[in-house]
Formats: structure tokens, C-alpha cells, sequence
């Protein structure tokens, strides 16, 4: 079975096999504190409900030695019993290789810029706290933004991309202005969020149309809190940091 012909379905059972077969080895190897934020956080990176990776783990419990009853009183479905004989062998290394194929929206960006950062000894290097901050967030809002009453009527267009100062440029016909949109998400139910010199001088050009979504609580049940204008309605300190710039030259 080639990955790009894997289906949405085949995609969150294989993470429920992964879950399973290498429980907390497996959540420790991908930077996950605990089951739930797991569940979470691939289920909206994947488009699928947090359930349905659970259900797909408890489905492949009864196959694995752990403290896990799971499904075990039905036999496994076809479907699932499929991917467990085409993958199951797979190493933690490999496995956990595959899982990024499948989830990270750019995958071969995306495990370069995460091997990059582990380099340069950042502390939000992991596929968890990557997907966290961008993809899983990003999914919440594209998923919920109608919910909140400002954003009623508007249309979506993904600037994450562009690299304009916001991840979302809402716009709606009736209306002359368009919103920006900057997505951050924590694993907590509070915490620091950064913004970029650049973030931080769109919002304060834009002002009452510049919102900062923030997607919290991975950890347990993901919610929202929606800032506008937040440098005006938040309190930001400026952080300057001295870096060393290293260039490589030779000659041709």
C-alpha cells in the first residue's frame, strides 16, 4: 500500500495503531505528554475527531501487551486488520517516520525545519509541540472560526504561506476591510504567546482588524479565546535577543 493512496480513515487508524503498539514509548518518542493531547492533537492536525484516533487505538489494545483491555470482546475489523498486517512490524523509528508522512501538512518541509530546530537546541523542536503551535491550531480555527460572532458571514483565505504577519485574511463581500487573523495554540490552559517584530507591526497597523486566536488546553479539551486588537487589549513586553549571524563563503 503506497502512502499517498491512503484514505483520511486509513490515516487515523494507522495513528491508533501507533498509540497501541508503542503506547507511552511512542508519546514520549513524539514529544506528547499524555494520551489525550495526543488524541487531540493528531485528530485536528488529521481533519478527524479526537475520538476516532482513541477509538482506532482501543481498536488494536487486545493486539498489544499493555494495561489496555480495548475492544476485546468483538473481533478487529477487516479494515483495521489490514492496516495491522501491512504495518505493524515497523520499528518505533520507521513508524514514527511514517506518522509524519501522513500528518504533517508539507512533509518534507516540515521534518526538515523540525530536524533543524533540534540542531539548534530549540525547546518547541517535537512533531507534538510543532503541530501544536501550527497545523492542529490552524485545523481548530478553520474548524470553529464561524463560531465566533465577528467572523460571521466571512470567508476564508489560508495566508500561512505568504508570510504577511497573519495565518488567515477573512474577508466577506459586503464588506470593504478584511480581518487578519494570527493562530497560536497551547498545551495548557494558560500561557506566554510570542509574536514576531513583524506580527507585532501588522497588529498594531491594523488594529481593531487584527485578532489573535488562540487555541488552548491540548492537554485535556482544546477551547478558544479570541483577542482583537491585541496590542491595544493585551500587554506585551519587547524582547531583544543578540544574534550571532553565520555565513559560509567560498570560492567559485
Amino acid at each position: 500500500m503506497k502512502i499517498k493512496k491512503l484514505t483520511l480513515r486509513e490515516k487515523s487508524i494507522l495513528a491508533g495503531l501507533y498509540l497501541s503498539k508503542f503506547n507511552t514509548e511512542g508519546l514520549k518518542f513524539l514529544g506528547f505528554d499524555n494520551f489525550t493531547e495526543a488524541f487531540n492533537v493528531i485528530g485536528l492536525a488529521l481533519g478527524v475527531q479526537p475520538a476516532s484516533v482513541k477509538n482506532y487505538r482501543d481498536e488494536f489494545d487486545p493486539l498489544f501487551p499493555n494495561e489496555r483491555q480495548g475492544w476485546h470482546k468483538r473481533e478487529i475489523r477487516k479494515y483495521c486488520k489490514d492496516i495491522y498486517d501491512t504495518f505493524h512490524a515497523l520499528n518505533l523509528v520507521n513508524f514514527s517516520s511514517l506518522l509524519k508522512d501522513i500528518i504533517y501538512k508539507d512533509h518534507d518541509l516540515d521534518v526538515l525545519m523540525e530536524e533543524i530546530a533540534k540542531r539548534e537546541g530549540e525547546k518547541e523542536s517535537s512533531f507534538a509541540k510543532r503541530l501544536i503551535t501550527g497545523q492542529a491550531a490552524e485545523q481548530y480555527f478553520k474548524d470553529n472560526f464561524l463560531s465566533v460572532d465577528i467572523f460571521k458571514g466571512y470567508n476564508l483565505e489560508d495566508t500561512t504561506k505568504v508570510g504577511c504577519g497573519f495565518d488567515f485574511k477573512l474577508i466577506a463581500e459586503e464588506k470593504e476591510r478584511y480581518f487578519g487573523v494570527e493562530v497560536k495554540g497551547l498545551n495548557e490552559s494558560s500561557g506566554n504567546i510570542a509574536l514576531t517584530n513583524k506580527e507585532h507591526a501588522v497588529a498594531d497597523f491594523l488594529k481593531n482588524r487584527y485578532f489573535l486566536f488562540v487555541v488552548k488546553n491540548f492537554k485535556e479539551k482544546p477551547f478558544h479565546q479570541n483577542y482583537q486588537d491585541p496590542i491595544k487589549n493585551l500587554s506585551f513586553n519587547k524582547i531583544e535577543n543578540k544574534v550571532v549571524q553565520i555565513s559560509w563563503n567560498t570560492a567559485v
